[in-house]
């Protein structure tokens, strides 16, 4: 009777989660931006090589983000563009090689977390930047069976509050980020 109640009283306690780690996929994270050119047309970049790391404690609903984006890796589409936004004027890749993000507070709706607030450094100069998060999902990959979180990502900025003032009225100062962001749990 004693190892009986002794089972329930242990079924009977809640269970707390520990915080799980997941490594950002840079194979499937691909910041991307978009601008306004004179009026004419929206024109958008992206970064092909992205890290970091995300913690989540969804029993705490507490979590935390760290990115790193190399800079010289942006893509507009072709050589001489790529050049040209490597260079001084815009994100000076020689200087500041590393664009981070950083966030110690989540908001989660449910178990799900729809915003991270945190700062960015982008050209020696941190502002902070609130992320919104939709499409939040948590799985078993289909392929490698490891537990996958992804989501669809978007904020805005100005890049003047950066230091990069290059053609603005032209290009548009306000920039907006698409990120689509897949990260697998580590191993405990």
């Amino acid at each position: 009777m004693n190892k009986l109640l002794a089972l329930l009283a242990i079924a009977g306690t809640p269970a707390f989660a520990a915080p799980v780690n997941y490594t950002i996929d840079s194979s499937h994270t691909y910041p991307l931006f978009e601008t306004d050119h004179l009026g004419f047309s929206t024109q958008r970049g992206r970064f092909n090589k992205t890290s970091g790391r995300i913690v989540l404690d969804s029993a705490t609903k507490r979590g935390s983000v760290e990115v790193s984006i190399d800079a010289a890796s942006i893509d507009m589409g072709f050589a001489k563009w790529n050049e040209n936004m490597r260079g001084e004027g815009f994100f000076n890749t020689e200087a500041y090689p590393t664009i981070s993000f950083k966030a110690e507070r989540l908001t989660f709706d449910g178990d799900k977390p729809v915003s991270a607030e945190g700062s960015l450094t982008l050209l020696g100069i941190t502002k902070p930047l609130v992320l919104t998060l939709s499409r939040f999902h948590c799985a078993p990959h289909p392929l490698n069976k490891r537990e996958t979180c992804g989501a669809d990502i978007t904020a805005r900025l100005k890049r003047s509050d950066f230091g990069m003032t290059k053609n603005i009225p032209s290009v548009s100062d306000e920039v907006r980020l698409l990120i689509s962001v897949e990260a697998y749990r580590e191993p405990q």
